[in-house]
């Protein structure tokens, strides 16, 4: 049985209508993998968003420090999209209920693009906002999300491919060996790495660009983790084009939360990192048939001749010296 074969859309529907909102019929599937999101239009021709958590991934202790951590932004006029407090019968108001086995959690809609990062001013509103974002992340700690460590993303990852025999055979050494090298040069790295409270998947596409105002959306990643790994991906291009970038994002950032320069060596161990946990992702959710058809060649030889030398590149930028922030 697949995670989502029981969501039908009149599931959906009567979900919505479970706690109270009069759904117009009207549902639009949005890009999303590991959970199940829809655009559900409603009968005064209105829209939410329906978030339909992935089967046995995240407690509901996870879930709802999730949804507090958002309402805690919020409260500090952060501009992040937080779920809505919902009323059930005899439970009060909440942010994640339930529906036929399904906890699901609905959201207003936001419209928006992604940030333009090569307009230099936009770049600073952005490393501001998350700057502040960090201020507040760093007041507690959660208690029941991960931490970005080299054991859950890089051990677990690599040991999962590998036992489950993910790999083609005439792949599988390569993968080993190069994969060894980098977590025995990465893992001691980050041991002592600081840890706050952070959005853990700050890419792109999670954040939403409108009237000169960032809008953060999916903390599904939020973790505890070194605030660097909320701002390299705002880096791009050739090592020279992202030593001035950087510059223009600690200045910016500096504003409101201090950045510790130290972390700039945990750059390339975090994308590593990232690649190693996403080949393993994809690995572990291929029994979902929404995954095959959106990755076509993961068990292919190409893909992980391609990700074989990525990693080898990623061995290589681990012998450069860190960015230098000037």
């Amino acid at each position: 049985m697949t995670p989502y074969q029981d969501l039908t859309p009149d599931t959906i529907l009567d979900a919505l209508e479970s706690i109270g909102l009069e759904p117009s019929g009207s549902l639009l599937a949005l890009n999303s993998y590991e959970n199940r999101v829809y655009q559900a239009g409603l009968e005064d021709r209105s829209f939410v968003i329906v978030k339909f958590y992935r089967p046995e991934r995240w407690t509901d202790e996870a879930i709802n420090e999730e949804h507090e951590f958002t309402q805690t932004l919020l409260d500090e006029e952060l501009s992040v999209v937080a779920p809505m407090a919902l009323a059930e019968t005899g439970s009060g108001s909440r942010t994640l209920v339930q529906h036929n086995g399904f906890r699901f959690a609905v959201f207003a809609r936001q419209g928006g693009h992604p940030p333009n990062l090569e307009n230099l001013d936009d770049l600073e509103v952005l490393s501001r906002t998350i700057a502040r974002m960090h201020a507040v992340g760093a007041r507690q700690s959660f208690s029941q999300r991960p931490q970005i460590n080299a054991q859950r993303f890089g051990h677990d990852s690599r040991n999962f491919l590998l036992e489950n025999n993910f790999l083609p055979p005439e792949m599988e050494s390569a993968y080993a060996s190069v994969s060894e090298h980098l977590l025995q040069r990465i893992t001691p790295l980050l041991q002592d790495a600081p840890n706050i409270r952070i959005h853990g998947d700050c890419h792109m596409g999670n954040i939403l660009w409108r009237d000169q105002v960032p809008h953060f959306v999916d903390f599904d990643d939020c973790m505890m983790g070194p605030p660097i790994q909320d701002l390299w991906m705002l880096l791009s291009g050739e090592r020279y084009d992202q030593t001035g970038q950087l510059a223009t994002i600690l200045d910016a950032y500096n504003d409101f939360y201090p950045f510790d320069v130290s972390t700039l060596n945990f750059i390339e161990p975090l994308r590593t990192l990232r690649i190693m946990h996403h080949a393993a992702w994809i690995a572990r959710r291929w029994h979902d048939p929404a995954f095959p058809p959106a990755f076509p060649t993961f068990d292919s030889v190409n893909y992980w001749s391609k990700h074989v030398l990525e990693l080898r590149e990623q061995l290589a930028l681990l012998d450069e010296p860190p960015l230098t922030y000037l």
